[in-house]
């Protein structure tokens, strides 16, 4: 078994291991594997599973850390909580009782250790009239600040902070003021915010024309607005705070796996999942260097475990108790999952090809490939053990002539603390440094150094206490003249990496994701908004499903800073200010 580093340790006690009453951590690793394990495994009665067997293969695989489920399924499995899902979406419509019945939805699922993400576009403007009364409208922006103030006082089960994502539609008459919020840097701090933005917005600035705001009320035109302008309103916002991200809607309708349910409106709070108000889904994760042996990657081995993974997942579905009716409902209806990786750039430099290479995105789209078609397969074999999902009829798999079990299979997600607990980079980034402190948990830093980095400057006959402080120092080992030029090739970290290059690799495995993808976009900080801008018009004319885009320093202070210990420094996820409790 690969030993769990001493900062997967740390993570491991402060927040997956089981408590007693007085707050005593009584559980090691192992008895959490087995935990997880007996209590998914114990559904397979349900459809004369063999339920032994499957409770080893599980435990095999987690316990190998081969393959990790989201966070909520590791803390809660097995558990009197029994809440296993990761991401939620809650519908909010334009009626006070309807805002605060939201709220309160959204502080049980942060109990239980779920995100929540919510589409306010149905919501009138500020200033808009309220039937009934003589007074106004406060606005979408307004009432986001009730939910940030109410996540702010729920822990998620004691364990994660709460995290939501906040979803406004481009042509909402209050889209500036959703925009601009977040350059106050005290305002909504457990939200990520996206604009949910129509290829009708793209091709009005492409065209240069002018854009109509619309009152979600009663469907009339608020006023026109140039929608370069808006575009350079956007861009400005995201770089000078890393907000709003951008939602690419009408892309993700085009695969919304069950369009007769209605369109899909808001997303996760990492953007890899868009949903159905009232929907949930759960994740696992794939280490992707698990599967290189002797310098050659193993696809078969690679085939068994996405077999596992996807009977795993949908087993989670029936093991997991939902908060509410309707969201029982939902998921039991569609039964989404959604299988990713982890350990991308780990891989990659197993096979000895650079993350900025043409290589990695060859290599990424065979890998999603392989990985989707696998996967589909293995759901079809469920549908003819335990039946299609419910709402099958009218889905595009029907479309499609296929008979799966779960309307959706996959998803790529950024795996922030699952990641730590597997040794790996997350999702499919490049690595952020290849010498730093993270910080977690509320405040600890947790020092690391990539060992494979370490690894090549021995082999290389390179390696020196003076060079590994530089690049600490630095944090990136193309900027240091003392590391061979191969080493460095190999070796890019997140800042390394061109805008496009990124694009590039999103791309390679959103073709092959059926929800979406989590993927940020690093700049310098000398990147203009400009720059922004381009990016974001790459990524729409690629047919992405969202963009995410961070700027080195566009917090207020740098991300990659030299600390007491002299090492860079990074957050949990770099990308959002709630990421540290998100979907993984």
């Amino acid at each position: 078994m690969l030993p769990l580093t001493p900062n997967a340790a740390r993570v491991l006690e402060a927040r997956y291991l089981a408590r007693d009453a007085a707050g005593h951590v009584v559980e090691t690793w192992d008895g959490l594997c087995r935990r997880v394990a007996r209590g998914v495994a114990a559904v397979e009665k349900e459809w004369d599973g063999d339920v032994a067997r499957w409770e080893e293969a599980f435990f095999e695989a987690i316990a190998s850390r081969t393959f990790l489920p989201n966070s909520p399924t590791l803390m809660n499995a097995g558990t009197e909580i029994g809440q296993l899902a990761a991401c939620f979406v809650l519908p909010v419509e334009d009626t006070l009782a309807s805002v605060f019945d939201a709220v309160k939805s959204m502080a049980v699922i942060h109990q239980s250790g779920g995100g929540t993400g919510f589409d306010f576009s149905p919501l009138r403007p500020a200033g808009d009239v309220v039937q009934g009364t003589p007074g106004v409208a406060s606005g979408p922006v307004s009432f986001m600040g009730v939910f940030d103030a109410a996540t702010a006082v729920v822990k998620q089960g004691g364990r994660r902070r709460g995290a939501n994502m906040g979803v406004l539609r481009v042509d909402h008459p209050d889209v500036l003021e959703f925009i601009r919020v977040k350059r106050d840097r005290t305002r909504l701090t457990n939200f990520n915010i996206s604009l949910a933005t129509t290829d009708a917005f793209w091709r009005a600035v492409e065209t240069e024309a002018d854009f109509a705001l619309v009152n979600p009320r009663d469907g009339s035109v608020a006023r026109r607005v140039d929608a370069r302008s808006l575009l350079a309103e956007i861009s400005e916002g995201a770089w000078a705070s890393g907000d709003p991200g951008v939602l690419f809607i009408d892309a993700v309708n085009r695969t919304n796996p069950t369009p007769r349910l209605g369109p899909l409106a808001a997303t996760n709070p990492c953007g890899e999942l868009p949903l159905l108000p009232n929907e949930a889904c759960n994740l696992g994760s794939l280490r992707l260097d698990a599967f290189v042996r002797d310098g050659r990657f193993d696809w078969e081995c690679l085939d068994r475990a996405v077999d596992l993974g996807v009977r795993f997942l949908d087993d989670v579905i029936e093991a997991s108790r939902y908060p509410y009716d309707a969201i029982t409902r939902t998921v039991h209806g569609n039964r989404k999952i959604g299988l990713g990786v982890m350990g991308f750039a780990d891989v990659l430099v197993d096979l000895g090809i650079p993350y900025d290479a043409p290589e990695a995105v060859r290599f990424g789209e065979t890998l999603m490939q392989r990985i989707r078609v696998r996967a589909e397969q293995a759901s079809a074999r469920l549908a003819l053990e335990r039946g299609v999902f419910p709402n099958w009829e009218g889905s595009l798999a029907q479309v499609r002539g296929v008979a799966l079990r779960n309307a959706t299979v996959t998803s790529i997600a950024p795996t922030g603390t699952i990641s730590i607990l597997a040794g790996c980079a997350g999702g499919i980034e490049p690595f952020f440094a290849l010498a730093f402190v993270r910080h977690v948990l509320d405040g600890q830093r947790l020092p690391e150094t990539n060992p494979r980095f370490e690894d090549a400057l021995r082999r290389a006959g390179a390696w020196s206490e003076d060079l590994v402080a530089e690049v600490r120092a630095v944090g990136s080992a193309r900027q240091v003249r003392g590391v061979p030029p191969a080493v460095q090739r190999l070796f890019p970290t997140a800042y390394d990496v061109a805008p496009e290059r990124h694009l590039d690799i999103q791309a390679a495995f959103q073709r092959h994701v059926d929800n979406a993808v989590s993927k940020t976009v690093n700049l310098p900080a000398a990147a203009t908004p400009e720059d922004v801008r381009a990016i974001y018009l790459s990524a729409w004319r690629r047919g992405l499903k969202g963009v995410t885009v961070f700027r080195e320093d566009c917090k207020g202070v740098a991300v990659l800073v030299r600390g007491a210990s002299g090492a860079v420094e990074v957050p949990d996820h770099y990308a959002g200010d709630c990421s540290d409790a998100l979907c993984s």
